[in-house]
């Protein structure tokens, strides 16, 4: 990977950005935080072999400081990206880091603002990533830090707050909440030619939230990858060996419908042992109904992508 980038990567953001006005919990409870969506496009080093990036995320910027004209955001946001130099075993076989045009892409980052009238001067610095979790081979992934410079233009409309009364709903959602949950992937097996193959994981999971900040969320994870029984590395694999069995911990954070999940497992089972013990599970789930909720989740060993979760989540007790 040190030998792809030759150049410094330069990009450009188009964002629309709205302010929330306090009339949700999560508004309230996070002062009154910014939403919106980034149209991107630049380059990521390397234009030769690694091609250039469009892509669309929506995000949220949480204040950090505000006073007066000035304020300190931190944005988080995810979407997709396309490139136009993915890996290609005859045209682009230097390509290891990005073996698919269409992938996931997040954002982090931390803005500084300053408003005089109807605009505005911005500074950032963010880490923008671009990976396919696994669903095709290579994706090492790529990473890259940037240095932003931008100026806003305000459209000013009703821009007061209101009080913010909890709902009797709302105030029973910080009741333990438990439930299943089925998930479906694919996963194409390094290294590049053994083949993609289907990953089925579930799992049985409890919940606690400590208000409308955040909340713990435990699970059981059982995850069976069908490609260890053609993976060349274990001719002698027998048909239960690739079931894993984990335990997972996370913290919860919740935006209304949309939350956040970010924590480690480590596996109980693993006969195999194609990684290492630990692994992270990161992304969003979004409530359809009170005991319904959709998942898009990244279930990672380290900085290493191990697949992308696709499942429905459902809550017994709700």
């Amino acid at each position: 990977m040190a030998h792809l980038p030759e150049a410094p990567a330069v990009a450009s953001e188009f964002s629309y950005v709205c302010q929330t006005k306090n009339d949700k919990e999560w508004h309230s409870a996070y002062r009154q935080p910014l939403i919106g969506g980034t149209l991107f496009f630049g380059s990521v080093g390397n234009n030769q072999i690694l091609g250039r990036f469009v892509g669309m995320y929506g995000f949220v910027e949480l204040p950090i400081i505000k006073k007066n004209n000035y304020r300190l955001d931190f944005r988080f946001g995810t979407g997709l990206g396309y490139t136009n130099k993915p890996y290609d075993a005859i045209l682009n076989p230097e390509n290891v880091a990005i073996g698919s045009k269409v992938n996931a892409m997040m954002c982090f980052a931390l803005k500084q603002s300053y408003r005089i009238k109807n605009y505005g001067l911005t500074f950032g610095i963010d880490m923008t990533h671009f990976s396919n979790a696994s669903f095709q081979m290579p994706n090492l992934g790529i990473n890259v830090p940037y240095l932003s410079l931008g100026v806003q233009r305000f459209f000013d409309g009703n821009t007061t707050t209101k009080p913010y009364f909890k709902q009797k709903a709302e105030q029973q959602k910080s009741a333990l909440s438990y439930g299943a949950s089925l998930i479906y992937s694919q996963k194409e097996m390094r290294p590049v030619g053994v083949g993609r193959f289907p990953v089925y994981a579930a799992n049985v999971f409890a919940r606690k939230y400590f208000g409308p900040k955040a909340g713990l969320e435990v699970s059981l994870d059982i995850i069976y990858k069908m490609g260890l029984l053609q993976h060349p590395s274990y001719p002698q694999a027998a048909g239960l060996d690739p079931l894993q069995l984990g335990l997972f911990v996370g913290y919860v954070q919740p935006f209304d419908k949309l939350h956040f999940i970010y924590g480690t497992g480590f596996y109980l089972r693993d006969v195999l042992q194609p990684d290492n013990a630990f692994y992270i599970r990161l992304g969003t789930r979004y409530a359809f109904t009170p005991k319904l909720e959709g998942m898009f989740t990244l279930k990672t060993h380290y900085a290493k992508a191990d697949y992308m979760e696709l499942g429905l989540m459902y809550h017994f007790n709700q």
